[in-house]
């Protein structure tokens, strides 16, 4: 499936009903324990041969599977998941536990990111940058929506300058998972479910697209899950919409 075909809603309850596809991602909002849960029931169902987390660098991708059996407090102290950034472990430890398949990360290290936004996704992610379609300028109606898409997730509080940077993370992120996902179906064979947020999960312009371009004859299917309805036509191949999360106002710290 891709970006061409409408997007089809279906109930978190048939998350486990999913088609089978080369590649699938699952997105998520990262906090909301709602999409975890229904990401481990579509892990379950679709018994891939590797999972590619965004939230894990490769280092971390090779104590998951070193560890393999440890309980989850065990896994997250030798992740050193509490100073991760990410949402609490238990969120994503029964993701881990519903598969035996290897685990893949896809993070990149906190300097790599930095340098792309001066010098560019290309420069930093090195060898096969064009492969992955990181040469390649975006349609100046995408660069913008992409620096306004940037601007609201940082609660309008960067300044206009930064944000050619910020879209060239994005993109490098992007490709650094979509080059996970085709190392890790190279090694297994896929299928190959991603662990990521809905944003790099988008079909039109995130990791699907790089993955168009590196192996344009893998199937993919792009999840997103939101809570509450998306605008019409999201750019994913399939939607579900969850209750929400209590959660502080993001926007208090840059205030």
């Amino acid at each position: 499936m891709g970006s061409a075909a409408a997007a089809e809603q279906i109930a978190p309850s048939n998350i486990g009903e999913l088609p089978q596809a080369d590649v699938v991602l699952l997105g998520e909002v990262h906090d909301n324990a709602h999409h975890h849960v229904n990401q481990t029931s579509a892990v379950r169902a679709l018994k891939p041969a590797a999972l590619v987390f965004e939230m894990l660098t490769s280092s971390q991708a090779k104590i998951v599977n070193d560890q393999r059996g440890a309980d989850r407090d065990e896994l997250a102290t030798a992740l050193d998941w509490a100073n991760s950034g990410w949402p609490p472990f238990g969120m994503y430890y029964p993701i881990i536990a519903a598969t035996d398949a290897p685990v893949w990360g896809a993070a990149l290290p906190r300097g790599e990111v930095r340098r792309a936004l001066r010098e560019g996704a290309a420069q930093v992610f090195g060898k096969n940058a064009a492969a992955y379609g990181l040469e390649t300028p975006l349609p100046e109606t995408q660069q913008a929506a992409r620096e306004a898409n940037q601007q609201e997730a940082h609660c309008n509080a960067l300044p206009p300058e930064m944000l050619p940077g910020m879209v060239e993370a994005q993109r490098l992120r992007d490709a650094a998972l979509a080059r996970a996902v085709v190392t890790a179906h190279a090694k297994t064979g896929g299928p190959v479910i991603v662990i990521t947020g809905n944003g790099h999960a988008r079909s039109d312009w995130g990791v699907p697209h790089n993955l168009r371009s590196a192996r344009p004859d893998l199937s993919i299917l792009s999840i997103g899950q939101f809570e509450a309805a998306p605008d019409p036509d999201p750019p994913h191949d399939v939607w579900l919409v969850t209750d929400p999360v209590e959660r502080e106002d993001p926007c208090l710290a840059f205030r």
